[in-house]
């Protein structure tokens, strides 16, 4: 017996429906457990879902010549830059790490428009 390319393309339509349906009644069934396990148990969403705060590193914006020690500008300053002026501690930043990102940024604005 020969099954013909509709025949088996309309097998797989019927298949995909199936699997559809039992992937919904598997994970409707899922979900359910875990609400029971939840309420039964009291647990919070962080021991369901543990996760960690994305920590802000923050970039050191001033730095001691003498001491090596930095500042990121946030807070109370520390007592080697408290009273002085500030621009004489600014850690520099070369310019040749501003030049290729913002050729980067010409170069896609660029495209965008074309």
């Amino acid at each position: 017996m020969t099954t013909t390319l509709t025949d088996l393309l309309a097998q797989r339509a019927q298949l995909d429906a199936a699997i559809s349906e039992a992937q919904k009644e598997a994970s409707e069934d899922a979900l359910r457990t875990v609400h029971e396990l939840v309420a039964e148990f009291g647990f919070t969403a962080q021991q369901v879902f543990p996760w960690k705060p994305i920590e802000k590193k923050v970039v050191q914006k001033y730095r001691d010549e003498k001491s090596g020690a930095t500042w990121t500008g946030r807070g109370r300053a520390p007592a080697w830059i408290a009273g002085k002026n500030r621009v004489d501690y600014l850690i520099e930043r070369p310019s040749s790490e501003q030049g290729p990102f913002l050729a980067e940024m010409a170069a896609a604005s660029a495209r965008r428009q074309d």
